[in-house]
């Protein structure tokens, strides 16, 4: 069998299985090395090299700051934050949902997080107040997945660390699409909250809401530290995380005493086994995506996709439609690791600059979040919402298509995601 298909199929084999994916990646990977009777100490070499990168060390931090804002009260500061700026307009709580995921993205990068911390308090609220349960825990899942595309996206640097790409270009790069798909989901609330009736909050006054502003204010400089710091090339982006943690608990230990120190241990813990799982599939992907490259598993997909068409406009919406089918089996991690060697060969083929390769690929694979059987957002947010499946998968879908149509705009109007990076770091370009 050719080894490249047996690569494949019996990764796919595995996964369809339910293995985890770590070990699907590492044992697909060790048959084809016994195949090919390549030496299997090859195979340890590429899964350390896999893990051995410095940037990589700002995941764990990131999933720390996750589980320390959700530990005090700095998440129900946003909430607060959120409501008196949008909860006056119609569908109130929906356009609550979608801004606070948006600023809690630019916080922890973490879409999972974001779901199971905002969707405990927004989506019970949100029935409450009459809107549909599917609507509800399709927009949270939804409006999650911008954890995936708005800086610090942990996506955007695991994509930086291995495919050789500005990180500060990367997380740059996303902020505008970010924005843009929020603001869509935003409108396609309102249009549903007149459509269906659904209130909207009474305006706290002028007042109120710069006193809420302020007691947000705080937690609010983290993504301006990172970003700031990262762009203006003070620190790297693991040094920016570890500096976004340290401001996180300053926040939360001494001025709103709000964390006791007992539970640091309990949360540094779950921080860390938050972080194993990934690494783990990041060592597996280490050797998985060697074997991809050595079998010349790119240049077989540019042959192939060129021989069908010259146009890289078509060669890169095959790419997206690549990329929506895996993104519904793999986290969007492990599909960036594992198929980054063809994802850039189409991009150079297609003369798609790196970056706004990178933020596209991202914003593609954020859909597989919601869509099933990986999903993992949606069913968190389904499991917390009490709807099937099938009922959340039908309400997300509009949004998906709005995610898919602003991709589609980006990539046919480049300075959607490169507008901004050229602009603040032009030496990458």
């Amino acid at each position: 069998m050719n080894p490249l298909v047996l690569l494949l199929s019996s990764f796919f084999v595995l996964i369809i299985l339910r293995v985890n994916i770590g070990f699907s990646l590492i044992a697909a990977s060790l048959i084809v090395m016994w195949q090919q009777g390549l030496p299997l100490t090859s195979a340890v070499n590429q899964m350390y090299s896999g893990i051995d990168s410095f940037t990589l060390l700002a995941v764990p931090f990131f999933m720390l700051l996750g589980r320390v804002l959700n530990a005090g009260s700095i998440t129900d500061r946003l909430l607060a934050v959120a409501n008196a700026s949008v909860g006056h307009v119609r569908g109130g709580l929906g356009h609550v949902n979608v801004f606070v995921s948006m600023v809690f993205a630019s916080l922890s990068g973490s879409a999972a997080a974001d779901t199971a911390s905002v969707g405990s308090i927004l989506i019970p609220a949100m029935k409450k107040a009459g809107y549909d349960p599917a609507f509800a825990v399709a927009l949270t899942a939804a409006s999650s997945t911008l954890g995936v595309i708005i800086p610090p996206s942990i996506v955007l640097i695991v994509y930086g660390a291995f495919g050789n790409v500005s990180i500060g270009a990367l997380f740059l790069g996303g902020v505008v699409p970010g924005l843009l798909i929020g603001l869509s989901m935003m409108i396609y609330t309102y249009i549903l909250a007149v459509r269906h009736g659904y209130p909207a909050d009474p305006f706290p006054g002028i007042r109120a809401m710069g006193g809420i502003l302020k007691r947000g204010a705080a937690p609010m400089l983290i993504p301006v530290l990172v970003l700031g710091g990262i762009v203006g090339g003070v620190f790297t982006p693991t040094e920016g995380s570890i500096i976004a943690v340290g401001w996180a608990l300053f926040l939360s230990l001494v001025v709103y005493r709000d964390v006791p120190l007992r539970s640091m241990p309990k949360l540094l813990t779950d921080a860390v086994i938050d972080f194993a799982v990934p690494m783990f599939t990041v060592a597996g992907a280490g050797i998985f995506g060697w074997l991809i490259a050595y079998l010349g598993a790119a240049q077989i997909v540019v042959d192939f996709i060129t021989a069908q068409t010259s146009n890289p406009y078509l060669i890169m919406l095959m790419l997206v439609g690549f990329l929506l089918l895996i993104g519904t089996v793999l986290n969007p991690i492990s599909a960036t690791l594992i198929f980054l060697p063809i994802i850039q060969a189409l991009g150079t083929t297609s003369g798609v600059d790196p970056v706004h390769l990178g933020v596209l690929t991202t914003i593609i694979l954020s859909i597989g979040l919601v869509t099933p059987p990986y999903g993992i957002c949606l069913l968190i947010a389904a499991q917390i919402g009490e709807v099937s499946i099938g009922r959340a998968m039908i309400a997300v879908l509009p949004i998906c298509i709005l995610t898919i149509f602003i991709a589609c705009i980006s990539l046919w109007v480049p300075d959607i995601v490169l507008g901004l990076p050229k602009l603040l770091v032009p030496q990458y370009f």
